[in-house]
C-alpha cells in the first residue's frame, strides 16, 4: 500500500522548465507548502501532448495537474496552492484584503516590467537595450520602495514569512544575475538598491528556493541557445 507522501506526489504534477521563473515560483509555492510533486519538463522548442491537452488556450508553461486536472497561469497556480494546502505551513497570499491586492498590484507590476525588458537584453525579442535596461532600474526604484513598506522591517515582501509578491519577483531573480553576463551591464546594484538586494539573498537562500533557483552559467548558456535557435528560426 503506497504511503501519503507517495500518493501526494503521484497526484500532482508541474509541465515546467528549468529556466523558467513562471515554472520556478510554482516550484517554490509547492515547497513553501511541504508539497510533493513530479516535474515534468517540457521539450526544448516544442509543445508536447500533454501540454497542448493541458492548456489548449495559451498552449503555455507552468501548468499544474492536480488528480489530472489542469490549472493554468502561474499566479493562479500560486493561489490556488495556498487554498488547496492552506493549513500547510504560512500562508502565501496576506490574510488582510488592502494588503493582499497591493502585493498582486506589485506581482502584476513585476512580470509586465522586469520580464519583457529581460527578453529585450537577452537579445530574444526586438527593442531598444539601453531604453529596456532603463525600464528595469526604474521598476527596481519602484520596487525598493514598495519593499520598505510592504515588509515593515523585516526579511520579506511579506513580513516573517516568504509571501506571494516574493514568488513573483522572486521567480525572476536568477536571470538578474544572468543578464547581467549577457548584457554586460550592472542590473540589481547594492548601491542604488540596498533592501532589494538583501532581500534577494535572503530569498535565494530560503530552503524553498536554493535548490529550484537555476545557477547563472547555466541560464547564460540556455539563453544563449535559446538566442541562436531564435535567430535561425527567423
Amino acid at each position: 500500500m503506497a504511503s501519503n507522501s507517495e500518493e501526494q506526489a503521484a497526484a500532482v504534477l508541474v509541465i515546467g522548465g528549468w529556466a523558467c521563473p513562471y515554472a520556478i515560483r510554482v516550484f517554490a509555492a509547492l515547497r513553501l507548502k511541504g508539497v510533493e510533486y513530479e516535474f515534468l519538463q517540457e521539450p526544448a522548442g516544442r509543445k508536447s501532448e500533454l501540454l497542448l491537452k493541458s492548456n489548449p488556450v495559451y498552449k503555455k508553461i507552468p501548468v499544474l495537474l492536480h488528480h489530472g486536472k489542469p490549472i493554468c497561469e502561474s499566479m493562479i497556480i500560486i493561489q490556488y496552492i495556498d487554498e488547496l494546502w492552506a493549513s500547510n505551513g504560512p500562508a502565501i497570499l496576506p490574510a488582510e484584503p488592502y494588503v493582499r491586492a497591493i502585493e498582486r498590484f506589485w506581482a502584476q507590476y513585476v512580470d509586465d516590467k522586469i520580464a519583457p525588458a529581460f527578453l529585450v537584453l537577452r537579445g530574444l525579442t526586438d527593442g531598444d537595450k539601453d531604453e529596456a535596461a532603463g525600464q528595469v532600474s526604474t521598476a527596481l526604484e519602484h520596487l525598493e520602495e514598495a519593499f520598505v513598506k510592504c515588509s515593515r522591517g523585516k526579511h520579506y515582501f511579506g513580513g516573517d514569512n516568504i509571501s506571494f509578491l516574493d514568488l513573483v519577483f522572486g521567480s525572476h531573480l536568477g536571470w538578474f544575475k544572468a543578464v547581467e553576463k549577457i548584457a554586460g551591464i550592472k542590473v540589481l546594484d547594492e548601491t542604488k538598491y540596498p533592501e532589494i538586494t538583501a532581500w534577494a539573498d535572503r530569498f535565494c537562500a530560503h530552503h524553498a528556493v536554493k535548490d529550484v533557483m537555476p545557477e547563472t552559467d547555466r541560464l547564460v548558456e540556455f539563453s544563449v541557445s535559446s538566442s541562436l535557435k531564435s535567430k535561425l528560426s527567423n
